[in-house]
């Protein structure tokens, strides 16, 4: 089951790129490369047959990827400058003690920013959603420890 993600149109006119570009061109050139290195001869001892076979799984596990990605969006302008958590946000809170600045979305939004993400059914993520600058909440680490957040500042991405 697969999880809605929100993406800026922005975001999702990117993604779908790479996506048809890893569908059209990308799956050509792969296949062409296998050919070449499958007339060379022996596949055993084929080190470019290979690289090129392993090369093409991980893009196919990409192409699924974005498939799922994109079929599951939620495309939207960046939410309001309103100071509440939410999608698409980079927030500022004190967790446990530290200061941290993160994104509440998806890897796939952020793209290539050095930000921190976490996706709002993370347990940090579902603490927080829909709290104000200054609310308080808590959650369940995976070590069974209750950590405490503070809204420090909540604003819409814009990268």
């Amino acid at each position: 089951m697969s999880e809605t993600t929100w993406l800026t149109k922005d975001a999702f006119e990117r993604l779908q790129a790479e996506y048809d570009h890893l569908i059209s061109v990308g799956r050509t050139e792969i296949a062409n490369r296998i050919e070449a290195a499958r007339d060379e001869g022996d596949l055993k001892e084929n080190g470019g047959y290979h690289a090129a076979r392993e090369e093409q799984a991980k893009q196919e596990a990409r192409i699924r990827q974005l498939d799922d990605l994109l079929r599951n969006a939620e495309v939207g302008e960046a939410p309001a400058d309103d100071g509440v958590v939410e999608p698409g946000m980079v927030v500022t809170a004190k967790v446990a003690g530290d200061e941290m600045v993160f994104l509440l979305g998806s890897r796939e939004v952020a793209g290539d920013t050095d930000l921190d993400v976490y996706s709002s059914g993370s347990p940090l993520g579902s603490a927080i959603l829909g709290k104000k600058v200054g609310e308080k909440a808590s959650y369940e680490a995976p070590n069974g420890k209750t950590i405490a957040v503070e809204i420090i500042k909540a604003t819409p991405f814009s990268g």
